[in-house]
């Protein structure tokens, strides 16, 4: 009897330490593939942002992008991400902060309804968050655009004079590039939530607190995954002087 209480002793270590390293294992392979997914992400949004801005007539105007409170970049989304129960796209959102833009948090766009103006099997999209509050409803678990800010199809070219009433008073204004052709296109209905797995293992921090208060992560310690992203946004809409 003596030698079989440290025998299970022995055996109960040895399963704790077992299942410490399954879980620990599984931990790992998940960090790893939230950042591949993430790296992934970020590059196709980079790509996409440099791409449209690269002939200014037929990109977004760049007295909008200074004046923007937040920029969404969602590349690849895929038509079925706009019906209900549709797998959605991401994407990546930074805000305007002292000296520059914040680390891009990651995001998911679904739809809420049917009936967007987008074509294709894959768009790409991009929003202007033009006011604070506008920026304030990403911090929602679930938030519905157009259902509590304003959204538009957004102008594009050098400047703004041929914008409507609606572009003007919209909190968000929205943009859709499938096969090549780039436009204002209206998203109404579709649904932004954040990604919070992917950004507390890029950052340790969720939206929310990338969104809000002071920048909590400085521009040269952002992760690999997604600083070319910010350096994109960077060079693409200036900080307001």
């Amino acid at each position: 009897m003596k030698f079989i209480r440290p025998f299970l002793g022995c055996t109960l270590i040895m399963f704790v330490g077992l299942c410490f390293f399954v879980t620990s294992a599984a931990a790992q392979k998940k960090d790893a593939k939230e950042r591949a997914e993430a790296a992934k992400t970020a590059g196709d949004a980079t790509k996409v942002l440099n791409e449209l801005m690269t002939i200014p007539a037929k990109s977004i105007p760049q007295s909008l992008l200074k004046k923007a409170k937040a920029i969404a970049v969602f590349p690849g989304v895929i038509k079925a991400a706009f019906i209900v129960g549709g797998r959605g796209g991401k994407g990546l959102i930074s805000r305007r902060v002292k000296g520059g833009w914040s680390a891009p948090a990651l995001f998911k766009l679904g739809g809420g309804s049917v009936g967007f103006q987008i074509g294709g099997s894959s768009t790409d999209v991009v929003m202007l968050f033009m006011t604070d509050d506008s920026l304030k409803n990403l911090l929602e678990d679930r938030f519905e655009i157009g259902g509590e800010a304003a959204a538009a199809a957004g102008p594009v070219g050098r400047t703004v004079r041929a914008t409507t009433d609606a572009q003007l008073q919209a909190e968000i204004l929205s943009y859709s590039r499938s096969k090549g052709v780039f436009a204002g296109v209206s998203i109404s209905g579709a649904v932004i939530s954040p990604d919070n797995d992917a950004n507390q293992i890029l950052y340790s921090l969720d939206a929310t607190e990338l969104l809000t208060g002071e920048n909590k992560v400085a521009f040269n310690s952002i992760p690999a995954e997604t600083a070319g992203f910010h350096k994109a946004i960077t060079r693409h809409a200036k900080t307001v002087r």
